[in-house]
């Protein structure tokens, strides 16, 4: 939604937070009946806030909300990564619930929704750190600020792996070799592994040449005393000393640079055993926005699996892990443009059990495919209930049911929400 332009006098104002809105923010009362946005505030708290347009400050919480906890993080308000740490859990759960409710309501869906799955602090293994130039050479290394282009720099982060957060120090050192042209803003895109930390640095300025050598191996010695897998920029090796690989199921898969994984194993262990009950008795499945594979392996270790994704690498990741792991019945990987190409109902042809995981956007052309299909049964996973509720309308109004509909907390202390749907005949 597009935010009304600010004036440039702010007013301090006393009102209601009447509900937390689908970005996270409070929602309160302005005058003539207009809304104001005010993060970090929660439903029926009265607050204090310097207001621009329908933009508010939190200057004061008047009134708090018995939800209201105190944050855990030391840059909790300043940095942009967390949206609710001054929330309970149970809130923050109840609210994703509604919102996942509420994006079903408006393509008139209703469904059993069951409990969120959580996931623990410390569970990401992947992030992306925001470097910039420091003082004498030094990089400052962080997320984005909230509402802010500027950079919070982090000492810590309670929902990254524990590992990243170890080999902050380094990894400010090693951002400190792509910074030598002044037009730079690298993005330190960090993987854990089961071989180590795995880096793809973009964002970096090359179109005035190529990084100069000697910041070549100032990156390579950075990465050599972190001891990383392997450091790439953008998708050009710079350093190995081992591959990186990470386990699916039960095949160990080596992502090319920069390639999608789960933010969580423990959510994606959540995705994959939702897919593992679906085919149970099928006799073929498939996996369209498969990626590396994350849900296509654990399925062909029980019926023959058709995959496809536009990510050519990360197709051939997955083919090649495959083919190394015994066991596993056959699995058919495609390279294709899912959006502009989508797997036919035809070629859908004797898979019992179709899983799709498209990105934000969702897949509608696809999901006309699958609900023209003779499948009985649909997994739909998204990250985007608006999406998602979409494309399930198309599947509802085909003939299918959506059984049943569980929101994924991946994202600990955001307003992002995932989630696993059920379809059937």
């Amino acid at each position: 939604m597009r935010r009304k332009k600010t004036s440039s006098n702010p007013q301090i104002r006393e009102f209601e937070i009447l509900e937390v809105g689908a970005r996270g923010d409070g929602v309160g009362g302005g005058h003539a009946g207009g809304r104001v946005y005010v993060p970090l505030t929660l439903a029926h708290e009265r607050v204090s806030a310097s207001v621009e347009g329908d933009r508010g400050e939190l200057l004061e919480v008047l009134t708090a909300s018995p939800e209201r906890v105190l944050p855990p993080c030391p840059h909790f308000g300043a940095c942009g990564g967390c949206a609710f740490q001054h929330w309970s859990l149970e809130g923050q759960f109840a609210w994703k619930s509604d919102q996942v409710r509420a994006a079903l309501a408006r393509e008139g869906l209703e469904t059993d929704i069951r409990a969120v799955i959580s996931t623990p602090p410390g569970a990401r293994r992947r992030v992306a750190l925001h470097a910039r130039p420091g003082r004498e050479g030094s990089a400052r290394l962080g997320f984005k600020g909230r509402r802010s282009w500027a950079l919070t720099e982090i000492e810590t982060c309670l929902v990254a792996d524990p590992r990243i957060v170890a080999a902050l120090p380094g990894l400010r050192i090693l951002a400190s070799a792509f910074l030598d042209h002044p037009k730079s803003a690298p993005t330190l895109k960090v993987t854990v592994t089961e071989t180590g930390l795995d880096v793809e640095v973009t964002g970096v300025e090359r179109k005035s040449g190529d990084l100069p050598v000697d910041r070549r191996v100032q990156a390579a010695e950075a990465a050599a005393e972190l001891d990383l897998a392997r450091l790439t920029l953008g998708g050009e090796l710079i350093y190995q000393a081992r591959k990186p690989w990470v386990r699916i199921g039960p095949a160990q898969v080596e992502p090319p640079a920069g390639a999608f994984l789960q933010a969580a194993p423990q959510a994606e262990a959540a995705m994959q055993a939702a897919c593992l009950e679906a085919v149970q008795g099928a006799g073929r499945a498939a996996d369209l926005f498969c990626g590396l594979g994350a849900f296509a392996l654990p399925m062909a270790t029980q019926v023959p699996v058709l995959a496809a994704d536009s990510a050519g690498e990360s197709i051939e990741a997955m083919k090649q892990a495959a083919a190394r792991t015994p066991g596993l019945k056959t699995l058919e990987a495609q390279t294709r443009d899912l959006f502009r190409e989508p797997v036919s109902a035809m070629e859908l042809k004797g898979c019992d059990v179709i899983v799709f995981d498209p990105p934000r956007a969702g897949g509608l052309e696809q999901a006309r495919q699958i609900a023209a299909s003779d499948a009985a049964r649909v997994v739909g996973i998204s990250c985007n209930p608006t999406t998602f509720s979409r494309d399930a309308r198309v599947l509802v109004d085909a003939g299918w049911r959506l059984e049943h509909v569980t929101p994924v907390d991946q994202f600990l202390w955001s307003s992002h929400i995932e989630l696993i749907g059920v379809f059937s005949r």
